[in-house]
């Protein structure tokens, strides 16, 4: 089919985009943009057989039951693919570049007034040239490493135009940099726990293969543990996740929710809700464990000859080693599950073929020591035989993750296309220095070199966990420049406080933030580019997270750009210009040259020629013809351990981790057997602490049901709805804040009014939303809201609640996040009286459908 034939008779144009927010090139959610007279006009489903016979397709049948689940035909687009057009057009976007109106490179810089300053606009030339000449500057005085690169995170996914870490290659080009090495943040319980028990790299999440046609065929229950299959997969899952929760139903397979609020998921699918505080289910697994075995309910035949250590992990359960045994009353005032249900749960699961279902873990294991209760899952589906016909553990969307055919549940895709020849963006390296995005502020902050263990980026083999790595690194100079293409650090990851006052320490000189849209961290910088979104870029993708085909995509130029707004790979070649290194950035290299580059390398070039490929715009990978015969999960390894043997020191499922023991034998809050830890060392975050009488509540955090953690804050289709905003008494949209009849009572609050969530590191404002969707002395509120600060590092309105979390990472060896799951307050306040307080942060420009205006931040006044 031409580009004539993709017109329709009313002057429609079409074009195919993959919409996935996982960033790093690897995409998911495709779509038809529809175009006419250069605007975007409406965002439809890819049709897989629009252009192919169906039969080519060889779609996929699940048959189970007297049941069948088949492919659909078109792409299942999550509501975020619909609206996105909104976030294209939105008044937030930055149009052209921009300079803080008090940072003077030739004079006063005052990093003190990041987050205050308001900014003014000024050419691309310019903001080339200051770019430069501030890169040549600090590399000719410190050294390339002084200057950190922010490159990693989530957002569109774009392959030639980036998103993330197009500088790199130019940095590599001035002799270095210090790169912020993203650490697993959606895995932090898995890779920090679960490692250690089953091996599992790349995350620690266990092996996918076949998994959907098992379950279907043989699970009598599935746990969804921590778990939201209606919210968490819907920025690059779409909602295929959905779709299999209610397949799962259709065919009698109970559906267990165990989470302190009764999420979308649950709201739908649950036969069973089991509310647990938020940080406690450590507490229940071993309450778990200790039924099972004092009722002689486990797989003891599978323990003797599939694990390693059971006898320690015996001892630690039935209370031999600390005298205390964990029984169900114990766990019950701990975690807030009553006895008698613990033991109805462990009964039923002996009983019953059970799997454990996922995303990737969420605030379940985002939390303090998150590893432990990492650990205790695979114990349990260890001690009921692992790998058993419907016994696993299923992630419910990021599938083919790294590219691998075992970590896809569904049936397989003849290959997984790869977008490698295109690419431009951040492809995780190692340079002589790096720091954990975690660790970030105190590395900045810190007037003595910090240590901590693993380079800690996602994939990298578990033993690197056990290599001590230090801040200044041997040779390399302390950061005293950030450029990033990923603002958003204060409102999605741990203790957002300290990167603001990080942010304006007088070490760091200059601050380059690129990106569309006006927020979070942008605030802070001191030079900002503007960057397009993908609709107004031509690009090269493909489509493998999720789904029902891998589809490989021409992504044609919907739209002109808006503005002076660049992509991120044009905005570091204008600045690669004004060094004098242009040629050597983009290596000669046209646009139409990467894209022919990406379809050279995907994978499809012996399937469809170039020129087809062109004409067509997209390709959709077949099933393999041979995927009914895949072994499910851990099948291999439950046959025949000894042939099949698991990545860890003794091939076995470890009760009793080598590797820890060898490596931190004194290691308290990750010892080699998992232990409940309610506090410690790093973190008292526990109602069983002293610090629980002046925070009474715990909070969890979860992915946003309206947002895709800091993206989407401004859709105004979303934006109306009670649960994505709370209307003040003010008229200011509110990030809800969902509490419980019980608490709210006590505490004189209603719906809509305006609440303070607080600890010593901060205090962020919400809407009251009281509902029994909440467990008692636990509230919610999602992270990512969009940062509107009342006092910069203090402060919040637009409830960004990652500000006030703790900055300490998953434990001491553990360099992980702590975004969930930790102490609050809560009051209500007089919103009358806090505009008197703070006239400013309470007047700038504000629009309900989107939020703080563009110009609440710019002045017309050129310095």
């Amino acid at each position: 089919m031409t580009e004539k034939d993709t017109k329709l008779q009313n002057g429609v144009r079409t074009y195919y985009k993959n919409l996935g927010l996982c960033s790093f090139a690897f995409g998911s959610n495709s779509a038809e943009i529809d175009v006419k007279d250069g605007k975007i006009l409406r965002i439809r489903p890819l049709r897989y057989n629009r252009k192919y016979k169906t039969e080519q397709l060889r779609p996929w049948k699940i048959k189970a039951r007297g049941k069948t689940f088949e492919a659909p035909m078109k792409s299942l687009l999550s509501p975020f693919n619909y609206v996105y057009k909104k976030r294209t057009y939105s008044p937030n976007r930055i149009l052209y570049p921009m300079k803080r109106v008090d940072w003077d490179p030739e004079g006063e810089r005052n990093p003190q007034n990041r987050g205050k300053s308001k900014f003014v606009r000024i050419t691309w030339d310019e903001a080339a040239e200051l770019i430069a000449k501030e890169l040549k500057r600090v590399c000719e005085k410190y050294g390339p490493t002084s200057v950190l690169v922010q490159g990693d995170g989530h957002g569109e996914t774009k392959t030639i135009h980036g998103p993330h870490g197009c500088q790199i290659r130019l940095m590599e080009l001035l002799g270095g940099y210090t790169i912020q090495a993203r650490q697993p943040d959606s895995w932090e319980g898995w890779y920090w726990g679960a490692k250690h028990v089953w091996g599992q790299d790349p995350v620690g999440q266990g092996r996918q293969a076949n998994l959907i046609k098992d379950i279907s065929e043989n699970t009598q229950m599935i746990l969804f543990w921590g778990c939201d299959p209606e919210t968490t997969p819907l920025a690059w899952g779409g909602l295929q996740a959905s779709r299999l929760c209610f397949w799962f139903t259709e065919l009698g397979i109970k559906s267990v929710y165990i989470c302190p609020d009764l999420n979308y998921g649950a709201a739908v699918h649950a036969d069973k809700w089991i509310p647990v505080r938020p940080n406690t289910d450590a507490a229940l697994q071993l309450a778990i464990a200790y039924t099972w075995i004092t009722e002689d309910t486990y797989d003891k035949d599978y323990v003797a000859t599939h694990t390693h250590g059971f006898d320690e992990f015996k001892k630690y359960v039935l209370g031999e080693e600390d005298g205390v045994p964990k029984t169900p009353k114990w766990a019950e005032d701990i975690c807030g599950v009553p006895a008698r249900v613990i033991k109805a749960l462990a009964r039923k699961w002996a009983r019953e073929a059970t799997s454990i279902a996922h995303n990737n873990g969420g605030s379940y294991i985002r939390s303090c020591y998150a590893h432990e209760p990492g650990r205790l899952e695979v114990i349990l589906l260890g001690m009921q035989g692992l790998g058993k016909p419907g016994q696993g553990q299923l992630k419910l969307f990021e599938w083919q993750l790294f590219s691998l055919h075992d970590q896809n549940p569904m049936p397989r895709r003849e290959i997984i296309p790869s977008p490698e020849g295109a690419y431009q963006g951040f492809t995780f390296p190692v340079p002589k220095q790096f720091i954990p995005k975690t660790l970030i502020p105190k590395a900045i902050l810190s007037d003595e070199p910090i240590t901590w263990y693993g380079i800690t980026y996602a994939g990298i083999p578990k033993e690197d966990q056990f290599v001590q790595y230090k801040y200044p690194a041997e040779g390399c100079s302390e950061i005293h420049m950030i450029w990033s293409d990923s603002p958003c650090w204060s409102t999605c990851w741990n203790g957002g406080n300290m990167w603001i006052e990080a942010l304006r320490s007088p070490k760091i000189e200059c601050v380059v933030m690129q990106h569309p849209w006006m927020e979070n961290d942008c605030l802070f910088a001191d030079i900002i580019l503007p960057i397009n979104t993908k609709f107004e870029e031509e690009d090269f993708g493909v489509d493998v997270l999720g789904d029902s085909f891998n589809v490989v995509l021409y992504e044609g130029q919907c739209i002109e750009p808006l503005g002076e707004s660049k992509s991120d790979y044009e905005a570091v070649a204008e600045v690669a210009k004004k060094l004098g290194l242009y040629e050597e950035y983009t290596r000669g290299k046209s646009i139409e040259d990467l894209i022919k580059d990406g379809y050279e390398q995907s994978g499809i070039k012996d399937r469809i020629s170039y020129e087809e490929f062109r004409e067509k715009e997209y390709y959709v990978v077949p099933t393999a013809e041979d995927w009914e015969n895949d072994e499910p999960g851990f099948s291999p390894f439950y046959k025949d351990p000894e042939n099949n043997p698991l990545d860890t020191p003794t091939g076995k499922l470890e009760f009793y981790s080598v590797g820890l023991a060898e490596n931190f034998p004194d290691d308290k809050e990750r010892p080699p057997v998992p232990h409940w830890i309610p506090y410690g060392e790093t973190h008292q975050e526990s109602l069983l602490h002293p610090r629980s009488q002046k925070y009474p509540f715990l909070i969890v955090s979860n992915h946003p049901r309206w947002r895709c953690h800091a993206q989407l804050d401004d859709i105004p289709w979303f934006r109306e709805i009670p649960t994505c905003k709370v209307k003040g008494p003010d008229g200011y949209l509110y990030e809800p804040v969902w509490i419980n009849p019980v608490d709210a009572k006590a505490l004189g609050i209603k719906s809509g009014d305006v609440v303070k969530i607080y600890n010593e590191r901060g205090w962020v404002l919400g809407g009251a939303y009281v509902t029994e969707r909440i467990m008692p002395g636990v509230v919610y509120q999602d992270h990512g809201a969009r940062l509107d600060p009342i006092i910069p590092g203090e402060a919040d309105r637009g409830g960004a609640n990652n500000l006030i979390c703790p900055t300490n990472t998953t434990s001491k060896n553990c360099a992980g996040e702590v975004t969930s799951g930790y102490l609050v307050g809560v009051e209500k306040v007089d919103i009358e009286e806090m505009k008197k307080q703070y006239p400013e942060a309470f007047n700038r420009p504000y629009d309900p459908y989107y939020g703080v205006r563009f110009e609440a931040w710019i002045t017309e006044v050129k310095n």
